[in-house]
């Protein structure tokens, strides 16, 4: 049989309901699918246990997976996730701004109409000249949105060797230190 406890910390409420984890902290709430035949997720008191009857490889990943995504959960709800974007361009002066839940991009190789990025709830992003920081709760839809924003500026039809303008990822999402909010 195959088991891994994850122990919860100080502060952090945890619940499960209908294959459904539910991670609450002091930065706000997560929560994700997880969902497998072969494997049962359950919360003991102060303890998330995956547990398993079966030894097989493919389950053996799964658990793996899932302690590494419980673990993602727990950083975001107290420390928090932050990705970092640069805007770099060389022909036209690029705007970005930032309107209700969008992210726009204008004047972007002299184009007349804005690019734009759906922002997801739970996801903040801030412009500071260049730069581009983009921080919430939940790593993938952080990651997503940086990956997002990154494709809106794709080239097309023009040399990629000439014109590399575009809003390229700096850093990828990492744990937000608390001393710097």
């Amino acid at each position: 049989m195959l088991k891994n406890e994850i122990e919860l910390p100080e502060g952090i409420e945890a619940r499960v309901e209908n294959d459904m984890i539910t991670v609450k902290g002091k930065n706000g709430e997560t929560s994700k699918m997880l969902k497998h035949p072969l494997v049962s997720l359950k919360i003991d008191g102060r303890k998330i246990i995956i547990a398993s009857d079966t030894e097989k490889k493919k389950v053996r990943a799964v658990i793996g997976t899932w302690v590494v995504v419980i673990g993602n959960m727990l950083t975001g709800v107290t420390k928090g996730w932050r990705g970092e974007l640069k805007l770099v361009y060389s022909h036209f002066p690029v705007k970005m701004k930032i309107e209700k839940d969008r992210f726009l991009i204008e004047n972007f190789l002299g184009e007349r109409s804005a690019r734009s990025v759906q922002v997801p709830g739970g996801v903040k992003v801030q412009i500071d000249k260049s730069e581009v920081y983009v921080s919430g709760v939940d790593k993938e839809t952080v990651g997503q949105t940086c990956a997002s924003i990154e494709q809106a500026t794709r080239i097309k039809g023009f040399d990629k060797r000439v014109f590399q303008d575009g809003i390229y990822i700096t850093r990828k999402p990492y744990p937000e230190a608390e001393n710097e909010k």
